[in-house]
């Protein structure tokens, strides 16, 4: 394992595998293994030595940290002005910055804030020949024409080596209620959904999600107390006859809980938020099937991720007929962790231009290679 502790090491080792073609796994701590395909290459590079706040200008709202710093760490850093990223991703006192801008993950947040695309503001990284390139501040190399942080974010290591992030930063809420509404119909929980997002609520985060005794749609508010406890008030109002309790910020981690089951297959669906009820519905039909168990949490953008501990063939067959279903009208469903084979599910239309990209920044195709879908 290569563990190189500046920009410029990384840039040097870049530069001696291009040199002798060698192929590179990138790692940031290694908590998204199954995100992604095995892949088999010459050598690890390991991101965890490049580590720190390098700036914290918290007038402007804004820091820059490399890469492979702990979230949790960058998170702990930015409160001391009560500020923070606004992303709640997977396994934060882990995850490295890097890793989680690689992988786009961004959590619950986004329903607020937007994405990780839409919290980066600049990015400097190094390129599978070493080439050092960067975008804000000082520019090392100009690649025109591409938002690289955009770019980079969600390409799984196949593009280049996040080496620093910058990122526009959100004031930390001082005050937040969370709370639960159950029901035995999911169609009830997802018109109360709708009508919360239309509602002029301080809304934080929401999910909908299965459960023995039904179903539960959990969110929290951020504002100051008065307007707290009129939201509470216009909550009930809209919930109208549902059970309504106060819940704690550990609901929130649900999503994070659903990897905890080491045999299981867990994925993510990508849909129209129209299709939410469908699809949690979906879940819980299957969790009452014979020799099957299914679990989900759906993000109100469209996003549903599924456990599901069954047979292989049977696992196989649910992929399978989802994709069938989903994919004509947008959707994709993507295997982050289990046995299952296929792991991105059908190509897009856009895959002639992801190539091409691609070959434009790694043209030997050394870094992270076949990782992504279709041998990207």
């Amino acid at each position: 394992m290569h563990t190189p502790a500046t920009t410029e090491e990384l840039a040097a080792l870049l530069r001696d595998c291009t040199a002798h073609r060698r192929t590179v796994a990138l790692i940031g701590n290694g908590t998204k293994p199954g995100w992604g395909n095995p892949i088999a290459t010459d050598i690890a590079l390991s991101t965890t030595q490049l580590t720190g706040v390098l700036q914290h200008s918290w007038q402007d709202l804004t820091c820059t940290v490399a890469a492979g710093t702990p979230w949790s760490t960058l998170q702990a850093a930015l409160a001391q002005h009560h500020q923070r990223v606004a992303a709640d991703p997977l396994f934060p006192s882990r995850a490295t910055v890097g890793g989680v801008l690689a992988a786009n993950d961004c959590g619950l947040l986004r329903l607020r804030y937007g994405g990780l695309r839409d919290l980066v503001l600049g990015m400097t990284l190094v390129l599978a020949d070493g080439t050092i390139a960067r975008t804000g501040g000082r520019v090392v190399k100009n690649v025109a024409g591409y938002d690289l942080p955009k770019l980079l974010t969600g390409s799984f290591g196949t593009l280049g080596v996040i080496a620093e992030a910058t990122f526009r930063l959100h004031p930390l809420p001082r005050h937040t209620a969370a709370f639960t509404v159950r029901s035995s119909e999911v169609a009830a929980l997802a018109g109360l959904m709708a009508a919360l997002l239309r509602a002029a609520m301080s809304l934080e985060r929401m999910q909908l999600r299965n459960g023995a005794a039904g179903f539960a749609l959990d969110l929290e508010f951020a504002t100051v107390p008065e307007a707290l406890a009129e939201h509470e008030e216009r909550l009930r109002t809209l919930a109208g006859p549902l059970p309504l309790e106060p819940a704690t910020g550990d609901i929130f981690l649900a999503r994070e809980r659903l990897f905890a089951a080491p045999d299981a297959t867990v994925f993510r669906i990508a849909s129209l938020p129209s299709k939410l009820a469908a699809l949690v519905d979906g879940v819980a039909q299957l969790d009452r099937l014979p020799g099957h168990a299914a679990a989900c949490v759906a993000d109100p953008a469209g996003i549903v991720t599924v456990r599901l501990t069954a047979a292989l063939d049977a696992t196989e067959a649910v992929l399978e007929d989802l994709r069938d279903r989903l994919v004509p009208t947008g959707g994709a469903v993507t295997v982050l962790a289990g046995a299952a084979t296929d792991r991105w599910g059908p190509p897009p239309a856009a895959l002639p231009l992801m190539r091409a990209i691609k070959q434009e920044f790694d043209p030997l195709h050394l870094l992270n290679p076949g990782r992504f879908l279709a041998g990207l």
